[in-house]
Parts: structure tokens; C-alpha cells; sequence
């Protein structure tokens, strides 16, 4: 493909050249670097160099009303790959705390619910002792026969709903009469 005249222009106007360097050539001012620049960046873009990158059509986040952090790539890294484990104990915890019920309700077995319990309030106490700085720890401890209680019920709740919601279907299969079961299960091939 031929390079576009737009851009060949440009080229000639601060003196670039792809043939061999004139040592007296002028040096091209700031602004005809610019305009050499922005013709480039014009061309690209008629080109679709630029399509599809990442975060294309988003909002830049976060960088005229913060204020200058010097982290402020570890901390993207860790929001774009959604890494766990590196936050100070004080704000892991608080975010455990919050997914804690959900965490337990995936459990089968008391034994395991008391267990997690147990090793969450280790956690905020021994995070409560620690005087390493950040942010103060305001994570509450679990009472332990409550929450497994809380989760008993919880448990009972779902099984009466899942029995709840086989009776309506048996019942409503009881009811459909076997010719019409059979002739939308054909319907539905």
C-alpha cells in the first residue's frame, strides 16, 4: 500500500525524510513536531489502528478527581485481575464478613460451618492484635452457636422451598392428563 500524501506532507514540511540525513537541514520546530504527530495519530485512526483495545469506550476512571497516588498501577492491576489476599487484614475482613452467610450456605456438614466460624473469629482477633498500621480493624466477631443456628434455619428454609416447588410440579403433572403430556413433549422435539 502507498503511503498517504497527508502524511508524506507532513513528513516534508519538518524535514523528515526517509533518504539519507542532511546535516544542514533545518530542525523542525516543537509545533511542526506536533502537526507531524497529529497527522500521524489522524491517520491511524482512519485506519482503525485503535479499535478494540482494551478499554475502549470507558470511562477513565478515577484520574482528574483523585489525588496523585504513586501506586496507582498496583492498585488497577489488582481491580483488572481481581487479586484476593493483598489487602491489610482490616478490609479483607470486612469483605469475608460480608460473603460470609453465602460462604456457609454452600456447606453441607455443621461441622465444617463451625470450623469456618472459628477460623474467621481467630482471624479478627489476632488482626485486632496486630499493630502493623492501616486501617482499624471494626470487623465483629461471630457468635459461633448463633450463626450456625441462623444457618440451620437457612438450610431448613431451602429444603421446604425445594419441597415446596417438587409438590407443585408433581401436582401439576398429576394434573396435565397423560395424552396432553405426551403430545407437548412432541411438541417440544
Amino acid at each position: 500500500m502507498t503511503e498517504d500524501p497527508r502524511l508524506r506532507a507532513a513528513r516534508y514540511r519538518i524535514g523528515v525524510d526517509d533518504g539519507p540525513a542532511d546535516p544542514e537541514a533545518p530542525v523542525p520546530t516543537a509545533a511542526q513536531r506536533a502537526a507531524y504527530v497529529e497527522t500521524a495519530l489522524q491517520q491511524a485512526m482512519r485506519r482503525g489502528e485503535f479499535d478494540d483495545l482494551p478499554g475502549a469506550g470507558k470511562p477513565l476512571t478515577d484520574l482528574l478527581e483523585a489525588a496523585h497516588d504513586p501506586n496507582w498501577w498496583i492498585r488497577r492491576k489488582i481491580e483488572r485481575e481481581q487479586l484476593t489476599g493483598l489487602a491489610p487484614p482490616a478490609l479483607s475482613l470486612r469483605t469475608e464478613d460480608a460473603q460470609l452467610d453465602a460462604r456457609l450456605d454452600r456447606m453441607h456438614r455443621e461441622a465444617d460451618v463451625r470450623a469456618a466460624l472459628e477460623d474467621f473469629d481467630r482471624r479478627v482477633i489476632e488482626a485486632r492484635r496486630q499493630l502493623q498500621g492501616g486501617p482499624p480493624v471494626v470487623t465483629q466477631l461471630r457468635d459461633v452457636d448463633a450463626e450456625v443456628a441462623a444457618w440451620r434455619d437457612r438450610r431448613a428454609q431451602r429444603q421446604r422451598d425445594a419441597d415446596e416447588a417438587a409438590a407443585r410440579a408433581a401436582a401439576e403433572h398429576r394434573a396435565t392428563p397423560w395424552w396432553r403430556r405426551r403430545r407437548s413433549r412432541r411438541s417440544s422435539e
